[in-house]
């Protein structure tokens, strides 16, 4: 079945099953990824009554259930009960919509209906369905501190609310790939910020707006099209910010992570005893580099080059550079290459995976330095630093400023619209 047929028939589903709901069209569907993995085997529990569309299941509230794969089919098992087959696709959908009516999946709970697929022939993907509005409830408070000011998580909700309806006809996952979302976990300051901007989206020229936002700017924003290559939109300008906190950052990369003069090669489990000296830098490293054609298991040697070209972008952002990774491939059979990775002038969206983003946090690069020993990188911000900083959103709330200013601050001349309005393209 095509994936707008599906969503389609389950919305269908659930707009006649539960008339709580009253607009079919503002309805998300969400893979839920982030914390269920892969895996072949999901435990679930039922708050409230629900059916599926197999007559020969009746399911039981508070009773835990186990849900696994085998053989292209998935079967269920009630408690400690024989395991049954199931037939036909297994929608999970609630007799009435409502926050007393949950799904908890591994013990975290959610609202709406729930069709459990089989991926990749041997794992179980959870799909959640639900309203707009209750979706947002299960993301704004993971994508900002629910301590913050009432307006910043305001405009935080606007623009994830702005988000979500541009991929209303996708099936989003809960994951960074578009916008974390936790379930019916929800924070009382959050759910109010939602609930008091309920259906406002911010648009320019009445079409819907891309609401990209980064924790910090580092004090200047950036357009677009620096980051992504495309056209520049007129509401990314760049230009300096004075609420963002600027979050200062550094790291150091040693040149010599493995020794190789010193390699004890005669002992049995002397592969097992090499220890790189930035393990979590290297991590990162093995990681790109398994993705990138290296299968097997890998010890980084030695970044015997690694350079940021002077040249920066308007704001101040770098966007060129070069690194060297030395390091040894053990194959699956036990050969062990001597391998090297080189990138010569290349964007540093490149590069940047490799070090880790969570410690190359942004472009903004400060200063960079290289002796016989290491490498220092110094630089602030966290993140691409376009549209909205999160931190700064929060420091203007600090500062008296509402959403509507913060909305039109970080994305000038859009304009805040209604859902339902008649002018609004999609």
């Amino acid at each position: 079945m095509g994936m707008k047929k599906y969503i389609m028939l389950l919305t269908t589903i659930l707009f006649f099953l539960c008339p709580a709901i009253s607009n079919a069209d503002e309805m998300v569907t969400v893979k839920l990824v982030n914390y269920v993995g892969k895996t072949d085997n999901i435990e679930f529990k039922l708050t409230g009554k629900y059916f599926s569309l197999d007559p020969t299941l009746q399911l039981k509230e508070g009773v835990n259930y186990t849900l696994s794969v085998k053989d292209g089919s998935m079967y269920i098992q009630e408690g400690k009960h024989e395991t049954q087959k199931v037939n036909g696709p297994f929608i999970l959908i609630p007799e009435s919509y409502g926050e007393d009516q949950q799904i908890s999946i591994d013990d975290r709970p959610y609202l709406g209906a729930m069709e459990f697929v089989i991926e990749e022939e041997d794992q179980i993907r959870p799909i959640n369905q639900l309203p707009l509005e209750d979706y947002l409830k299960g993301v704004v408070p993971f994508e900002v501190f629910s301590t913050w000011g009432m307006e910043a998580l305001k405009a935080q909700a606007l623009a994830a609310r702005t988000y979500a309806v541009s991929k209303m006809t996708e099936v989003m996952d809960d994951t960074i790939n578009y916008q974390v979302y936790g379930g019916y976990t929800w924070d009382e300051n959050t759910t109010k910020a939602v609930e008091e901007t309920a259906g406002q989206v911010i648009t320019y020229n009445n079409e819907l707006i891309e609401t990209f936002y980064s924790a910090s700017n580092g004090g200047v924003t950036e357009n677009n099209s620096n980051v992504w290559g495309g056209s520049a939109l007129q509401y990314f300008p760049i230009k300096e910010d004075p609420y963002d906190p600027t979050h200062p950052w550094e790291f150091t990369l040693d040149k010599t992570q493995i020794d190789f003069e010193s390699l004890a090669w005669d002992g049995v489990d002397w592969w097992d005893k090499l220890q790189e000296k930035d393990q979590e830098i290297t991590d990162s490293m093995k990681g790109y580099l398994r993705n990138n054609g290296y299968p097997g298991e890998i010890k980084i040697l030695s970044i015997s080059n690694f350079e940021v070209v002077d040249d920066t972008y308007e704001s101040g952002r770098s966007h060129k550079g070069s690194i060297t990774i030395e390091f040894m491939q053990r194959l699956f059979e036990g050969t062990v290459l001597f391998r090297k990775l080189e990138l010569e002038d290349v964007n540093l969206n490149r590069i940047r995976p490799m070090i880790g983003g969570a410690i190359f946090k942004s472009y903004l690069i400060e200063s960079f330095e290289s002796d016989d020993a290491k490498y220092t990188m110094k630089g602030k911000g966290y993140g691409h630093g376009v549209g909205m900083s999160q931190w700064g959103a929060h420091y203007m709330s600090e500062d008296g400023k509402n959403y509507q200013e913060i909305v039109g601050y970080y994305y000038p001349g859009t304009t805040i619209t209604d859902l339902s309005s008649q002018t609004l393209s999609r």
